[in-house]
């Protein structure tokens, strides 16, 4: 029995043996990074690791994606073009001599069988460290109350991006406001991503100055200036006043056309007369006669004194030729 045991695991140990003979001889590879991802501070020189195995004449290629935008960094175990100035290959990996704010993003290391089917890749990601500068806040001075106002809050040079904390007269907004008694009456939205405020809509207690700062985990976090902002009613007297004078307005025109229908100014008889009227400038201003304004004559009358004392006040004098 004991010589069938031992039989039996030497049959085990030689089938695992074969098994690994096996994997071998098919050609499985690895592709790994000691440092998925490095942080490091602008202007300084880096590292991006690469190790693999099971290769018998690797060809190793980097690239660099960053958002929309995707570039060779070495092709075919060379350093392309663009990158040649500043960074070099080592099996190991690349070295940069010195990276900026723009060399953030992720860096794939993708090795190859020459003239083989075996493939492996890993990624890496490269976070170049920048301090936040001052951000820029754009808050209205007044704003209605029951009305939407946007505040907003930026900067541009932070890496990785910054997010955003407001202050309202030098105390923190929570991005709960119900979450804190000092704000449980107000109704407002925080990003503290975009670093956007919204208040939907603007209450009376929301009046007051306020402030945002931006910090990204390296270097010394930024204050904005503060602004104040005045929740303002609605100006009800303003309304009313142009609506009074509107009316007050159509009533002196509604008045005036009256006043010019009763005094004959309007007759149809006048107006649709063939009679032609001749224009002259007078010798002296002096030679004109004042016609007298009134009621009576002729139908349209009123209509030829009226025309007659324009013409007298410009210096005219009217001729008809009948």
């Amino acid at each position: 029995m004991g010589t069938k045991a031992q039989v039996e695991r030497k049959l085990l140990c030689l089938f695992i043996l074969a098994i690994l003979l096996c994997s071998l001889a098919l050609g499985s590879v690895t592709v790994h990074s000691s440092e998925p991802e490095v942080r490091i501070p602008e202007n300084n020189p880096v590292k991006l690791s690469c190790a693999y195995s099971g290769f018998s004449s690797p060809r190793v290629e980097w690239k660099f994606d960053q958002g929309d935008t995707t570039r060779l960094v070495c092709y075919n175990n060379k350093i392309t073009a663009s990158y040649e100035d500043r960074v070099t290959f080592l099996p190991t990996g690349i070295t940069f001599k010195s990276v900026t704010r723009e060399d953030t993003g992720t860096y794939t290391c993708m090795v190859s069988e020459e003239g083989g089917n075996s493939y492996g890749e890993v990624k890496v990601k490269l976070i170049v460290l920048v301090p936040p500068s001052k951000p820029t806040v754009n808050i209205p001075s007044s704003a209605t109350i029951g009305n939407r106002a946007v505040l907003t809050c930026s900067e541009q040079d932070g890496s990785p991006p910054s997010e955003y904390t407001w202050f309202k007269d030098g105390i923190v907004m929570p991005t709960n406001p119900k979450s804190t008694r000092a704000f449980s009456n107000s109704s407002y939205v925080l990003n503290p991503t975009t670093g956007e405020l919204v208040f939907d809509p603007l209450s009376a207690s929301d009046t007051g100055e306020y402030s945002c700062e931006a910090r990204n985990g390296y270097g010394t976090p930024m204050t904005s200036n503060a602004v104040r902002m005045e929740a303002v009613e609605r100006n009800v007297g303003v309304i009313v006043a142009a609506v009074l004078v509107t009316l007050i307005l159509l009533g002196i025109l509604v008045f005036g056309i009256w006043f010019a229908y009763s005094r004959g100014h309007f007759d149809s008889k006048y107006l649709t007369s063939s009679k032609k009227v001749i224009y002259s400038q007078p010798s002296a201003r002096s030679e004109v006669s004042m016609p007298p304004l009134g009621r009576g004559g002729p139908p349209g009358a009123g209509v030829r004194r009226f025309l007659a004392h324009v013409y007298v006040f410009w210096g005219l004098s009217a001729k008809e030729d009948y």
